[in-house]
């Protein structure tokens, strides 16, 4: 479910699992699949998470705050996965950074071939 963009919590891959008694066949996981797509919107989540912090309603975020909170909160990236990132977001790390844009570019899921 990560490989295709979706962020099940274990708890509800149990769930998923208990309602299949244990094992999945691929027709069950399409409809598990559906079921969540329809559950989860992650862009919807992050934007209301930096409008939450955002109490000007700038609609946007200093790159370094934002470098800051990718580095250090969560699972913490390293300093070439943020400027990674960065780079394929066309961020400065003097500028600000429109979080709806960035959002869309972070979220985006990550092509077969990399």
């Amino acid at each position: 479910m990560r490989s295709l963009g979706l962020s099940p919590t274990i708890q509800e891959l149990t769930s998923y699992l208990k309602g299949k008694n244990g094992k999945m066949a691929f027709s069950d996981f399409l409809d598990v699949m559906h079921q969540h797509v329809n559950v989860e919107n992650l862009p919807a989540e992050v934007i209301n998470a930096f409008k939450a912090a955002d109490p000007k309603n700038t609609g946007s975020v200093p790159a370094r705050q934002l470098r800051n909170l990718l580095q250090n909160w969560g699972e913490g990236l390293s300093v070439r996965e943020v400027d990674s990132i960065f780079r394929e977001a066309n961020v400065n790390n003097n500028g600000t950074v429109r979080y709806a844009d960035f959002v869309k570019i972070a979220c985006a899921p990550v092509p077969d071939y990399y």
